[in-house]
């Protein structure tokens, strides 16, 4: 399977030039063991179905959106539900209103089938008003509802996010910005059968929002309702601290007490399972965690971070694209959201039973983890360190699944 690198934070603001996450293509085929050039895969099309099926129990009307990235031509737009690929035209300042890109959505207990094109982007849905989409001069204005004043605020909505393109599909179910109206994601493959993600448990939906509430240092004030009182979501964490929902040091005594141990003692990062040779060793000096190779030289650097550097994997554990500071960064991020740094110097521990162990953790992750069908979630960028993410992929997919869930 091509490696997957999600986006490392999450929105940290609402003009999005590629939205998503991108699938590194896979080298040529290498030939067979008996020397004999290996299969030739079927190409992937242009366009593959999607079905849209609702059994959301709801009656509102449900507006779809398919956003993205044409990855022929690098420009943004949208998709219609032929899969017919229509440029964003120049926006303003102030923002000038998008096109209508909204697609009419199944009725509950109905199902809809529309064509995906090759994008990098998402699929938005709304329940019972559509979306308000703007563009400025630097690109689409999308949904940022950690602001009070966003458009969409009262808007019941979520989004799946995906990358189909010469390898294959890559679609998963996110709650790296925020929790809210439940769904799960699949893939058909040649066989016939299919692979899927996403679902909550029995009763997780309330579930979730009912422990959240219920969790002591402000991790309620992450939920966000309508004046009538419905539920709409609840924020990430990253969010809620900018927002002022959540105290921005709802981390620092596990941050402190990780940068205590680590004064005194070694943190080995193995970041490539399948390179056990490849580590690094963190020391922290004063307000620096250095890393060296096995050589003792220092190859990368990271300030003490602060719980928001923590929870969206990025400022002070910026993760960049690169063979080294990255890896090391998104090993760190994880053993951070999950608590598992002090209780195990050699990273990543990618065993469930010591995630979220702490008192002080990510709570926000926690309570999604354990409120889903096959205990899989991206509710951290980095979730997917040792495959704990709710992704599905095929390299020959025949139709891609959208399930609206029920919310009780």
């Amino acid at each position: 399977m091509p490696a997957i690198r999600k986006l490392l934070a999450p929105l940290a603001a609402a003009v999005i030039f590629a939205t998503g996450f991108t699938a590194a293509v896979p080298a040529a085929a290498a030939p067979a063991g008996d020397g004999a050039p290996a299969p030739a895969r079927a190409a992937v099309p242009d366009t593959i179905p999607l079905t849209i099926s609702n059994s959301s129990g709801r009656t509102d009307p449900v507006y779809i959106y398919n956003i993205g990235t044409q990855l022929s031509t690098g420009r943004q737009g949208w998709a219609d539900a032929n899969g017919t690929f229509h440029a964003w035209p120049a926006g303003g300042n102030p923002p000038t209103p998008a096109p209508d890109a909204s697609i009419a959505g199944p009725a509950n207990g109905q199902s809809i089938t529309v064509r995906m094109p090759k994008f990098s982007g998402r699929v938005y849905f709304s329940y019972g008003q559509k979306l308000v989409f703007k563009l400025t001069t630097g690109g689409l204005v999308q949904p940022a509802v950690q602001n009070p004043s966003d458009p969409n605020r009262d808007i019941l909505f979520n989004w799946t996010e995906y990358t189909l393109n010469d390898a294959g599909l890559w679609i998963n179910s996110t709650q790296v910005d925020m929790f809210s109206a439940p769904y799960a994601v699949g893939v058909k493959l040649p066989n016939g059968s299919t692979k899927t993600t996403g679902h909550l448990k029995p009763g997780g939906y309330n579930g979730f929002f009912n422990s959240l509430r219920g969790q002591s240092g402000g991790w309620g004030n992450l939920i966000q309702t309508r004046s009538d009182g419905t539920i709409l979501r609840a924020l990430a964490p990253g969010h809620g601290i900018a927002s002022g929902a959540l105290p921005a040091g709802v981390m620092n005594d596990y941050i402190n007490r990780v940068w205590s141990k680590y004064a005194s003692s070694t943190l080995t990062v193995t970041p490539f399972g399948d390179q056990p040779g490849t580590k690094y060793f963190g020391r922290v000096s004063g307000n620096v965690m250095n890393f060296t190779n096995s050589a003792g030289a220092v190859v990368t650097s990271f300030q003490k971070p602060d719980a928001d550097s923590v929870f969206g994997c990025y400022k002070l554990l910026d993760a960049p694209n690169d063979l080294v500071r990255g890896p090391i960064s998104r090993t760190l991020c994880a053993g951070y959201n999950r608590s598992t740094l002090l209780v195990n110097p050699n990273q990543p521990d990618t065993s469930a039973g010591s995630f979220y162990q702490d008192a002080v953790t990510n709570q926000y992750a926690r309570k999604i983890h354990e409120q889903m069908a096959d205990g899989k979630a991206y509710a951290f960028a980095f979730d997917d360190v040792g495959n704990y993410e709710s992704l599905v992929n095929d390299g020959n997919p025949q139709q891609a699944f959208i399930t609206l869930d029920p919310f009780s």
